[in-house]
């Protein structure tokens, strides 16, 4: 997808008039905010596009240049070759980056955690994935906090919620969600049998008060006794909330903290979320299944991905992509591989419907 270049030249001007703008100092407020928003999107845009309009410039004068002199020439004619090279994947690159971007990609994320069929060895799967994630948003300089955990007493998470925070965690994080599959001999069986189990993931994207209204009459708020596993942490105090959001019937519990208020501010958290989410979802029905055709909906019913330890490797079945570094993925650094080649696919499939 080639960009005109009259295109290029309003993607300069509108870059140039916001550099203006926020250098000029007069800017307050909301109009600041916006500004400043404007130009941290379109930066990286304007930043290829002045690349592109100087490669297409220096290739233009060189292919008309009349030199007599012969060595002149066949320099004129490697950086002809040279550019015509290069040209073409900075084409590229721009038009990847004005690809439309999803307004939550740079939000902070909610990241919900489940297991699924197969008992305490998929409790065990989830906690693995926690891990997993964990290690991979410290790589990437995030910072993850959870907000709650019902663990059992092999050390595994029923469920587990937290938040993540940092750069771009939506934008990488949301092709995660969905059933990951694991299979491999559990820790409590006895026979070496193979077993296979699931975990659900769901990645939201986290809104801020101003993008979600809550109203208090719209909520069933319970307070109660917190309760762990085992018998371990478990408070003395009527500390743990359970939140009903009666127009959705949406309910959060959360009873980590020792703290009322925290654990009603951590549940309102993950409530805000899950609203987002959903109001997402019904404003953008069209925008989903142009998702589900391309890498997948994201949906925690469908199978995303199979970790097989006894072969070493994981499959992610939306890219028919299979990486034989299962370790590696699970410490977390190697996921970025494949979080890379979702998002690659993502954007080779949106700029082929963008040619179509």
């Amino acid at each position: 997808m080639s960009v005109s270049d009259t295109r290029l030249a309003q993607i300069a001007a509108r870059f140039s008039e916001l550099e203006a703008r926020l250098a000029s100092g007069t800017l307050e407020g909301e109009a600041f905010v916006t500004a400043s928003r404007d130009y941290a999107e379109l930066e990286p845009v304007a930043r290829v596009a002045a690349q592109v309009v100087s490669m297409r410039g220096e290739l233009e004068a060189l292919q008309t240049l009349e030199d007599p002199d012969p060595d002149m020439r066949a320099l004129a004619e490697e950086e002809v070759i040279r550019l015509k090279a290069e040209l073409p994947e900075a084409e590229r690159q721009l038009a990847v980056a004005m690809l439309p971007r999803d307004a939550a990609d740079v939000r902070p994320a909610m990241l919900e955690i489940r297991a699924g069929t197969g008992g305490d060895e998929a409790a065990l799967f989830a906690a693995d994935l926690y891990r997993m994630y964990e290690r991979y948003a410290a790589e990437q300089g995030w910072r993850v906090e959870m907000i709650s955990v019902n663990a059992n007493d092999l050390g595994g998470f029923k469920e587990v919620v937290a938040n993540v925070a940092g750069a771009g965690v939506f934008a990488k994080l949301k092709f995660e969600s969905g059933v990951h599959r694991v299979q491999r001999v559990p820790v409590t069986e006895s026979g070496g049998r193979i077993h296979t189990s699931a975990a659900t993931v769901a990645v939201l994207p986290e809104p801020s008060e101003v993008d979600v209204q809550i109203e208090d009459k719209d909520l069933k708020i319970d307070i109660f006794r917190a309760s762990g596993a085992g018998g371990q942490h478990v408070n003395t105090t009527d500390s743990a909330v359970r939140i009903t959001h009666l127009p959705s019937n949406l309910v959060v519990i959360c009873q980590d903290e020792r703290s009322q208020h925290k654990n009603k501010a951590k549940a309102m958290q993950v409530l805000r979320a899950r609203l987002y989410e959903k109001m997402r979802e019904e404003a953008h029905g069209a925008e989903a299944e142009a998702r589900k055709a391309m890498v997948g909906s994201g949906d925690r019913s469908e199978r995303i991905r199979t970790y097989n330890f006894p072969q070493g490797r994981v499959t992610d079945h939306r890219i028919n992509l299979t990486l034989h570094r299962l370790p590696e993925i699970l410490e977390g650094p190697g996921l970025a591989e494949m979080v890379d080649a979702l998002l690659a696919e993502d954007e080779a499939k949106r700029l082929a419907a963008m040619d179509a």
